[in-house]
């Protein structure tokens, strides 16, 4: 992966395709491979540009403090060592909250916005929910969180359907890890998230996808968002969990690009 100067450290991208540019922007695990399901198909349209973010994946572990606006200003750091004027932005979880705060605070940088299975703010759900997480990595370590962490993402039919699969990506994971100080950091800087007051601000034209059946992030969230955004456009699908980009990844690309692709 070629990796980019950006802020004081380096992060890792994938750069696929041709066209106006799509980023791609992952959830609490930070890594760009979570796209998979989607790059070979985007990438006939667009310039799909994934990247793994710092503390994650391929980028630098060197980061110790976190904010969703840290997230997203390195975000925008990337499009100017990439030379990305604009581009339209899928975020996933926190992908999403990063999305939003883009969206808020550089209009200009953006052209269209997809908000998948995100949240608003930190409610009583989403805080017993995080600082359990926090804590099983603080008092258990990442080995203990990465096996939840399927039950998290996926629908009890897609694990039964998938098991294998799950456990070989699981078994790579935590030798792959973060540090647990960068896990439990990036966590907290979603419990502080909230920009619900800037939401009626957003100008770009936004699709908010959810599921009834996300265990983080609830439909409310969706509803809450695609409510406040002027003009958002609302799709929830009935079941697929939190990660239905995977779960139902055929369905969400043909959704998704049928939505960066209108009035073009």
């Amino acid at each position: 992966m070629p990796v980019a100067a950006v802020a004081g450290g380096e992060i890792a991208y994938v750069e696929s395709g041709s066209g106006d540019t799509l980023l791609f922007v992952s959830g609490l695990n930070g890594v760009g491979r979570y796209w998979t399901p989607q790059v070979a198909l985007f990438a006939k349209h667009f310039r799909v540009i994934t990247y793994d973010q710092r503390g994650t994946g391929g980028s630098d572990r060197i980061q110790r403090e976190f904010s969703v606006d840290q997230m997203a200003e390195e975000v925008i750091g990337l499009m100017d060592v990439l030379k990305i004027e604009r581009a339209h932005l899928a975020g996933m979880s926190t992908g999403g909250a990063i999305g939003q705060t883009i969206a808020i605070e550089h209009p200009q940088r953006l052209m269209k916005l997809a908000l998948c299975s995100t949240w608003t703010h930190c409610d009583p759900w989403f805080r017993r929910l995080f600082t359990a997480r926090r804590d099983m990595y603080l008092q258990a370590g990442p080995e203990l969180h990465s096996q939840f962490h399927p039950l998290f993402l996926y629908s009890p039919d897609y694990v039964n359907a998938h098991d294998a699969e799950i456990e070989a990506e699981r078994a790579r994971a935590p030798t792959r890890s973060s540090p647990v100080e960068v896990s439990v950091a990036r966590i907290e800087a979603l419990m502080r998230f909230d920009r619900r007051a800037g939401l009626p601000n957003i100008k770009a034209e936004t699709l908010v996808m959810g599921t009834g059946t996300d265990f983080i992030t609830s439909s409310y969230f969706c509803k809450a968002l695609a409510q406040t955004i002027p003009g958002a456009k609302l799709m929830l699908y009935e079941d697929g969990g939190h990660s239905f980009t995977t779960t139902h990844a055929e369905q969400f690309n043909r959704d998704l690009l049928q939505f960066l692709l209108s009035n073009q």
